[in-house]
């Protein structure tokens, strides 16, 4: 397939629905709609929606739910930006609004999303199932082996030395839950079987840690114009990473490894799972 024309096509759609389910910038208070939808569109290549949306259509769910899915998990996302751009002065919603006003632009992202999961349209399983979506996001966001858990592990260890299983923590927390998350929410929203519901979790957790450690890869390879941030900052403030620890032909192998792993663990989803697989080689070899 065509993983490109698959992105563009698909980042496309994520934005008409984020367009169409976020509240209008005349609607009041329009100054927080205007925060909010400021940083939804920032930019962005809309990973984590897209593959909301391959991993269900990879087991026959309706594009139309993934969407309403995958805008409500990039909104998440989004709320997650703002606060960590206010923590490191990254100069975007809280420069144009003040900080108040981002702060609440990033829960009213976090409090829209749990509001499309309880609105979820044509759901198999119905409110059993978007609770289990609520369920799904909240363990992955939270701070037991979550978002926010893998975040403060972040903080307290730069500038330290870290072993190779705080390392893991961090990455499979800050990173790979939500990502992990994306394709698990994704079959649960499609009526996902055990057995596939098995397949699409192990390649997200792959696909999760194997995009934190690119990111680690990039942030010493790379060049700022490239990546759309700055270069060289894990470095400057001792920041726990893979190249880090392991140097850098280590972390792309381990990068490589766990590509493979994922593509291997969609093969009993069959030529379904083609996108996926697209999707695990482009996330490893990707250069921004």
């Amino acid at each position: 397939m065509n993983i490109d024309r698959y992105l563009a096509e698909s980042k496309g759609s994520v934005d008409q629905a984020l367009d169409r389910l976020l509240p209008p910038e005349t609607e009041e208070p329009a100054t927080i709609h205007r925060a909010m939808r400021y940083s939804v569109f920032a930019g962005g290549k809309r990973v984590r929606p897209i593959l909301v949306l391959a991993a269900g259509e990879s087991v026959g769910g309706a594009r139309e739910t993934l969407l309403h899915l995958g805008c409500a998990v990039e909104m998440l996302h989004t709320y997650s930006l703002i606060h960590d751009d206010l923590r490191r002065g990254v100069p975007t919603c809280h420069k144009v609004f003040g900080e108040a006003m981002a702060i609440l632009a990033g829960d009213a992202l976090l409090t829209r999303c749990y509001q499309l999961l309880g609105e979820l349209p044509s759901v198999p399983g119905g409110d059993a199932t978007r609770l289990a979506l609520v369920r799904e996001l909240a363990r992955a966001t939270g701070t037991t082996n979550g978002m926010i858990g893998g975040q403060v592990v972040d903080l307290e260890s730069e500038g330290k030395p870290i072993g190779a299983a705080t390392l893991e923590y961090i990455h499979r927390s800050k990173t790979g839950a939500l990502l992990s998350a994306c394709t698990r929410t994704g079959g649960l929203a499609s009526g996902a079987s055990a057995r596939q519901m098995e397949a699409l979790d192990h390649y997200g957790r792959n696909v999760g840690l194997m995009f934190q450690i690119v990111d680690d890869i990039l942030d010493v390879t790379g060049n700022s114009a490239d990546l759309g941030k700055t270069a060289g900052k894990d470095q400057k403030v001792k920041k726990a990473t893979y190249p880090a620890l392991y140097g850098l032909e280590a972390s792309r192998a381990k990068a490589r490894a766990l590509s493979l792993a994922a593509i291997r663990a969609v093969e009993p989803l069959g030529e379904a799972a083609a996108t996926l697989c697209s999707l695990a080689q482009f996330i490893h070899t990707r250069t921004t």
